[in-house]
């Protein structure tokens, strides 16, 4: 068992480390004495728990632990976590030779997809606490979007056809193909912090008459459709686009599949021309 002290600030016994902003900013918080036995995940790098690190003065921000390390270096570890649930661990090392120069990261085991060293030239030179921060922001909502779309693929991967996603989840696309038309959806996100989407498009196309029809009498029928069933354009679903712009994806997912059997009915009604 390792243990990690956590000074308040004002205390006699605390240690000129780490810089005074840490303090400024209302960071550190009431003496305690953690005992830390919490086991890595597979492929975690946990730094706080490694035995240099042992009795080593560490600060609790957050989900963050900030420690001093050795020399001017400080280390930091990140908690993510979704739906309540613990996720991943990440840290990231600080150092700085002297006191007339800024601070670099030597270390860390932050995504390669996530903007680290962007942050760590606009931010880390100019204010610390902002960096470390902005990084943590970061890690929490890439784990929210990327733990989002792995529940969407757990409840109802079996009527998915097709999702497509990028590294940091920040752009999304799946289809809908159970259903008596094709409802294809595309999310944006307007950073990598944001956790819910800015631009949405959620179209549906009525594929499925046409395949039912064709088997029977496919020309003739599409004509006396007046072409309505094979070539009818795409409609928009503005209530699958407002629950996706303020649910999470799950919580929208399900809302958009309850509604659609009602919503396109009304839809196809209103476009039919009379």
């Amino acid at each position: 068992m390792r243990t990690l002290t956590v000074f308040e600030p004002g205390s006699s016994d605390l240690p000129p480390f780490p810089p005074a902003e840490l303090a400024q900013q209302g960071f550190l918080k009431p003496k305690v004495h953690m005992e830390v036995d919490r086991k890595a995940m597979p492929g975690d790098v946990n730094m706080l728990a490694g035995p240099h690190v042992q009795e080593k003065i560490t600060y609790k921000a957050g989900s963050k632990l900030i420690c001093c390390l050795e020399g001017a270096r400080i280390g930091v570890q990140y908690e993510t976590s979704f739906a309540g649930e613990p996720c991943e661990l990440y840290h990231c090392v600080l150092e700085s030779k002297s006191f007339l120069e800024k601070m670099t990261v030597v270390e860390h085991t932050i995504p390669f997809f996530l903007p680290l060293r962007e942050a760590e030239t606009d931010l880390l030179s100019s204010n610390a606490m902002k960096f470390i921060d902005y990084i943590g922001e970061l890690l929490q909502a890439y784990v929210d979007r990327r733990e989002q779309v792995r529940l969407v693929k757990e409840l109802y991967g079996n009527q998915i056809g097709e999702l497509y996603h990028s590294l940091p989840y920040h752009m999304i696309e799946f289809v809908l193909d159970d259903f008596d038309c094709k409802v294809t959806v595309a999310l944006r996100y307007a950073d990598l912090v944001s956790v819910l989407p800015t631009r949405i498009r959620v179209l549906a196309w009525p594929v499925h008459q046409s395949r039912k029809s064709s088997s029977n009498s496919s020309t003739t029928s599409r004509k006396e459709d007046g072409g309505m069933t094979g070539q009818a354009s795409p409609v928009r679903l503005s209530y699958a686009e407002d629950a996706l712009r303020n649910m999470s994806l799950p919580e929208a997912y399900a809302e958009i599949v309850l509604n659609l059997p009602r919503a396109l009915p009304q839809i196809y009604q209103q476009r039919t021309p009379t």
